[in-house]
């Protein structure tokens, strides 16, 4: 059994409250922060700045494990660099549509852009990882995109596996993570029915197995971040209810 400085810490995924984070994102960061969330992945600042989002974490005691991104290449490479130091985080994620995986020519030309922006992380002592969704683990050609990814980006690239997209694509994620062993420390934590167009629910409530999950994973995941990209019911309540499953099943640690 792990002890609980072994377990890894929760944060929360803004795009899940952004509705509300569009209307009031210091109120909605506070809320939060309330519920026992130890950090905050942010995609975005909406009615802020990342340097005003940066500080207002650290008021909080919040930390940043990592933030979704633009790829930090060309017209954007700026502006990604600045809003990483200004939030004090290290770990650029980002990732590419449907499209981007539509070939295995265009699986290996999303590599060469992923390799691109690792290099540009690198040079500023940062470090790059990808988030996926169900069609890097939907075949083509006979292959699936996640495997032919594996012989082409540099190996310091880490993924943030969303949990729940691998096993809605049909893979299995317990495989999937014992295969990327340390090169997974960052879990998106999300639950419903595992089907791609139907709402999702409060971590707990689906059919994914977390238990499982994370013993798969082994002791490579760094931190849990809760992400609910949709909910049938009230957002807020269900990610607080999210974090205290986690909590309450040992899996994860809040406040």
């Amino acid at each position: 059994m792990k002890t609980e400085s072994m377990v890894p810490p929760v944060a929360l995924q803004l795009y899940s409250v952004r509705a509300y984070a569009q209307e009031d994102f210091e109120g909605t960061v506070r809320r939060v922060a309330a519920m026992g969330y130890v950090g905050v992945e942010p995609a975005g600042f909406p009615g802020t700045t990342a340097e005003e989002a940066g500080q207002l974490f650290r008021s909080l005691g919040l930390k940043v494990p990592s933030a979704h991104m633009p790829l930090p290449l060309g017209e954007h490479q700026t502006e990604v660099i600045e809003a990483m130091e200004a939030i004090g985080s290290r770990r650029i994620i980002s990732g590419r549509g449907p499209d981007g995986f539509a070939s295995l020519d265009e699986i290996k030309r999303t590599c060469e852009i992923f390799n691109e922006a690792a290099a540009v992380a690198r040079a500023h002592g940062m470090c790059f990882g990808i988030h996926n969704h169900w069609w890097e683990f939907t075949p083509v050609e006979g292959q699936y995109p996640y495997q032919v990814m594996l012989d082409y980006l540099e190996p310091d690239i880490f993924f943030q596996v969303d949990t729940y997209w691998v096993q809605t694509a049909g893979a299995d994620v317990c495989q999937v993570l014992r295969e990327l062993g340390n090169r997974a420390p960052l879990l998106h934590i999300k639950d419903g029915p595992c089907v791609k167009d139907m709402p999702m629910t409060a971590v707990g409530d689906g059919v994914m197995d977390f238990h499982a999950v994370l013993e798969a994973a082994g002791d490579a995941p760094e931190w849990l971040i809760v992400e609910l990209d949709r909910c049938a019911g009230d957002m807020m309540e269900a990610v607080e209810r999210s974090l205290r499953y986690l909590v309450a099943e040992g899996l994860g640690r809040g406040r």
